[in-house]
């Protein structure tokens, strides 16, 4: 009986991807942690458990986000599933992260290698784009299920996210504790990344920035973050616009990244500024 399943599973995978017009929508669920234990306050101290437990509902908006993955046989539109937030419990909303927060439209496209992301940093638009180098995925003979899926599971090494709001740390008014958090930038190695991957649905494709596997990805594990596909629907009624977005200043990752850096440092200094003023080390 499981083997005839398996046998008429197979020939409406088969059939649905052979039609051209082939689409498919994936949500997934994307939960990022962060270690408090070593979050101190501008003088040095630490702060308590109930500090903590306060910043994290404030942040659970940006740390908890449901996205949505637009895909056919060769390209993807990822978004964020925007819903109105809800008050945080001090009764306004929890800070925003809007230059390094994945709120932007990612869109890929595998056959043509052009990746691009539409996204908006301190009120200004931008079209980022970004290179489609292959990723060098090491494949493993691992498997688990994801809902009717059966997944294969990949590893990857790649470079940190420099703009990940999650490495931010408060700064503090301390020469030496700029100097050692400096250090501690440069010896940052590279993450280890798994995949999750399903032959089932034969697309390249995933969410986010992540394609390159012979078959969708339905879940990501990088450092603290994970990325876990909930839901699919193959040929839905309402099918989306796959295309590349258009508006914003064009601009190179690397050019970005460096743009947001100056504007978070600006942010920093000023932010120290007024610490010092305010009493602290305050000038005589």
């Amino acid at each position: 009986m499981k083997s005839l399943f398996t046998i008429l599973f197979a020939l409406v995978t088969i059939t649905t991807f052979a039609q051209k017009d082939f689409q498919g929508k994936a949500i997934y669920m994307s939960k990022t942690s962060i270690d408090l234990d070593n979050f101190g306050g501008r003088d040095g101290r630490q702060v308590s458990e109930a500090q903590k437990k306060q910043f994290l509902e404030r942040m659970k908006s940006q740390l908890e986000k449901t996205f949505i993955l637009d895909f056919d046989k060769s390209s993807s539109l990822y978004k964020e599933d925007a819903k109105l937030e809800a008050p945080t419990t001090g009764g306004g909303r929890g800070p925003r992260f809007g230059g390094f927060s994945s709120q932007g439209t990612k869109y890929k496209n595998t056959k043509d290698k052009v990746a691009l992301e539409a996204t908006e940093f301190f009120g200004k638009k931008f079209l980022i784009s970004d290179e489609m180098v292959q990723p060098e995925w090491e494949l493993g003979a691992e498997t688990k299920q994801i809902g009717n899926y059966t997944c294969y599971k990949a590893t990857l090494l790649k470079d940190p996210n420099p703009l990940d709001f999650s490495n931010f740390r408060r700064p503090r008014n301390d020469d030496k504790d700029d100097k050692k958090e400096d250090a501690e930038k440069e010896e940052v190695k590279q993450i280890l990344v798994t995949a999750w991957y399903t032959p089932q649905i034969p697309v390249s494709n995933g969410p986010g920035e992540y394609w390159g596997l012979p078959g969708l990805i339905l879940e990501i594990n990088e450092g603290t973050t994970t990325i876990l596909c909930t839901e699919i629907v193959m040929n839905p009624s309402e099918k989306a616009a796959i295309e590349a977005p258009k508006k914003g200043k064009k601009i190179t990752r690397e050019k970005y990244s460096e743009t947001v850096t100056k504007k978070m440092e600006e942010l920093r200094q000023n932010f120290q500024g007024r610490g010092n003023r305010g009493g602290g080390r305050g000038r005589n």
